[in-house]
């Protein structure tokens, strides 16, 4: 005990802690008792084992006066940090235990999962431009501050402004049967009395192409496009109306973007080209797309009814919001972490991206709670209008241009909220090397795998694309895109242990790079 008490001691002096917070660290400590019951049986308890005193980074071996300059010591290959960062992040170990207790097990269990059902079972979908965002978004700013979040704000961002209207589509010939159908967003709508138009369909732009203007002109063009990966198949949903329209087609069904289907259509952004003619574009089925194939395929006169009243309007105002735990050495500087506030018309966004978003405010919360405040300023960011093109992080980038240096790192969760297995990053081998040594602290998650490039923060990529080092949520979501963009993601999709454990995570990271002696390496 002695020995421990007296490594306590050491660790307080080191991560300058004060009195209070370090009082919150020791009942932290010695709670942390059974994470791994809820986690994973054989995640084991590691002690503390006490070393030698840090030495001092030789002033030389800096990029500036914070960042250490790791490219003399770690090959391009291989991390090989310095004995005394490496002995820095081992000693966040107690600390790290203590959050991830504290979400699993303590007083914040199940707290995102049911702050976020309360959210999303007030609001529903959240559509940029639409009054119900800017609703959540006055309900949020007033969470926020409940929860003693500091520097709550909003900051403004111009945003498209698209409504579906009534919207409904049949196939008359071969036979009768009403087509579930999602329209596709910015497409515009039908004609008052529909169109109605012969069907030719195809897997892909090349076929299209093949088949020429003759064989399209006047007709519907039904894309059944395979899935592949969503990153390959995506280009058919965003660009199928420009393609078919460039050969006189008068609208267009694009095949789900998913790989899992019960009937069900997904939405998503498209686009159109200047100076090529826009025409109504909708989601279909997987199951619809393949029964227009095989009637195509067969010879059948495939005719097919389209409605649409979808209108695109002026762009609106729209807002970014952001909470804040001020750093209590350098507050100038800023951890950043993320989720967007906005979904789709259809669902709850539950998923997409509500549990991201509500991970990353109660992220903060629980180190608010916890009485944890880092060197650097943790911010929360809860982006608005993504799903038209991360255009709330466009804004937000652009109003924060001339201070982008003081960005040290950014986090974004915007691919599933499922069991965490660490995080994907992007930045410099340096940064990265770090980034490996805090997921080691996530063992009691088992959440500690690294991958790269980063993969699920479309938002934070204005900041990776700058050199500014960032990271993704890494988990097991390999469902994702049964929900995604659906009227399937609802709160059922959500599960309150693996909620918990992204929260875990998110903060502990989060954290512990915040509160690190030096910068992340560009």
């Amino acid at each position: 005990m002695i020995v421990i008490l007296m490594a306590l001691g050491q660790i307080k002096k080191q991560l300058s802690l004060g009195t209070n917070v370090f009082l919150v660290f020791l009942i932290i400590y010695f709670s942390v008792t059974n994470v791994d019951a809820v986690v994973r049986r054989n995640a084991g308890k590691f002690p503390i084992k006490s070393g030698p005193k840090w030495t001092k980074i030789p002033t030389n071996t800096r990029t500036n006066s914070s960042t250490i300059g790791l490219s003399k010591y770690v090959p391009r290959d291989e991390c090989n940090l310095p004995d005394d960062l490496t002995k820095e992040i081992a000693l966040y170990k107690p600390i790290v235990e203590g959050i991830i207790n504290a979400s699993v097990n303590g007083v914040f269990k199940r707290r995102t999962w049911r702050t976020l059902a309360r959210f999303v079972d007030k609001f529903g979908s959240r559509i940029a431009g639409s009054d119900n965002l800017e609703q959540s978004i006055d309900y949020m700013v007033d969470l926020l501050k409940k929860n003693q979040l500091e520097n709550v704000h909003t900051e403004q961002a111009l945003v498209p402004k698209w409504v579906r209207g009534r919207e409904s589509c049949w196939l008359i010939s071969p036979r009768l049967e009403k087509l579930n159908i999602l329209g596709l967003g910015s497409s515009i709508g039908t004609p008052s009395k529909g169109i109605t138009a012969h069907a030719v369909v195809v897997e892909s732009f090349e076929e299209l192409q093949k088949m020429g203007k003759e064989a399209v002109e006047g007709k519907i063009v039904v894309y059944n496009e395979p899935y592949i990966s969503y990153e390959k198949t995506v280009k058919y949903r965003g660009y199928g109306a420009i393609e078919a329209a460039k050969l006189g087609a008068v609208a267009t069904l694009i095949r789900s973007v998913t790989p899992f289907s019960i009937d069900s259509p997904h939405t998503g952004w498209q686009h159109y080209q200047e100076n090529v003619t826009q025409i109504p574009t909708a989601a279909i089925s997987i199951e619809v797309a393949e029964m227009l194939h095989r009637m195509f395929q067969a010879g059948d006169d495939i005719l097919i009814y389209l409605f649409m009243e979808a209108r695109n309007f002026p762009p609106v105002m729209s807002r970014n919001t952001i909470a804040e735990i001020i750093g209590h050495q350098h507050p100038d500087k800023v951890v950043l972490v993320s989720g967007h506030l906005d979904s789709w018309d259809v669902g709850q966004g539950a998923m997409d991206d509500g549990g991201g978003a509500f991970i990353s405010w109660n992220a903060l919360a629980l180190l608010k709670i916890l009485g944890l405040r880092p060197r650097r300023t943790l911010r929360s960011v809860l982006w608005t209008a993504e799903e038209e093109g991360l255009v709330g992080a466009a804004a937000y980038f652009h109003d924060h241009r001339n201070d982008i240096a003081a960005f040290d790192f950014v986090m974004e969760s915007d691919e599933g909220t499922f069991q965490p297995l660490g995080l994907s990053f992007s930045g410099s081998h340096d940064a990265g090397c770090i980034l490996k040594e805090i997921l080691k602290l996530m063992r009691p998650l088992n959440a500690t795998q690294f991958a790269t490039p980063m993969d699920g923060g479309p938002d934070i990529e204005y900041f990776t694309n700058v050199g500014i080092p960032g990271a993704a949520l890494l988990n097991a979501n390999e469902r994702y895109f049964w929900y995604h963009h659906s009227q399937g993601d609802r709160m059922t999709v959500e599960d309150p242990i693996n909620l918990d454990m992204c929260t875990a995570l998110w903060a502990a990271s989060a954290f512990v790079v915040a509160d690190l002696s030096v910068d992340m390496p560009r």
